[in-house]
């Protein structure tokens, strides 16, 4: 039977764990359903278009082009269709580590009227060197709204549950 090896493009169906064993990603229809709140009668994470338990099945990737986490393509070399593997991610390989310094509060009075800020809220925002970041809100006062740029996953040890389902 065929192996997989660098350079191949490949199919993976896959459930990424965070250090709590919450799933934050996946393949399998009944594991996205999970993810995001999709038919159990609850409001759906899915984003603005509601689309994400339609977003399943099998991921393409080039075994070493880096299209997926560096370890887990490692993994695949020598896999065989069929084949399954547990593969753990650092932070290094993954978000990073999360950075204390990239937290910071604003004025409320600075924030646009239009926007109601509340914790957990994702926004965009101009840096001052005109770069778009996307920035969570942790904290709101009276006074001051706090924001963090790092990445919602930054210094989470990831699972990656990873199976082969075809070598194209």
């Amino acid at each position: 039977m065929a192996q997989a090896k660098k350079g191949d493009t490949v199919l993976i169906n896959f459930i990424g764990r965070m250090e709590d064993g919450s799933i934050m990603d996946s393949t399998y229809p009944e594991e996205k359903q999970s993810e995001c709140g999709c038919g159990d009668g609850a409001e759906h994470n899915c984003g603005d278009d509601g689309d994400c338990c339609q977003d399943t099945g099998p991921f393409e990737i080039v075994i070493g082009e880096g299209d997926f986490y560096i370890p887990v393509e490692e993994e695949l070399v020598g896999m065989q269709v069929g084949e399954k593997k547990t593969v753990t991610i650092s932070p290094d390989d993954a978000f990073g580590d999360y950075n204390p310094e990239n937290v910071f509060s604003v004025e409320r009075s600075e924030f646009p009227d239009d926007i109601d800020p509340v914790v957990g809220m994702g926004l965009e925002v101009t840096g001052e060197d005109d770069e778009l970041y996307m920035v969570t809100v942790i904290e709101v006062t009276d006074e001051q709204i706090t924001l963090d740029t790092n990445h919602p996953l930054a210094g989470e040890t990831l699972t990656y549950e990873v199976e082969l389902a075809e070598i194209v």
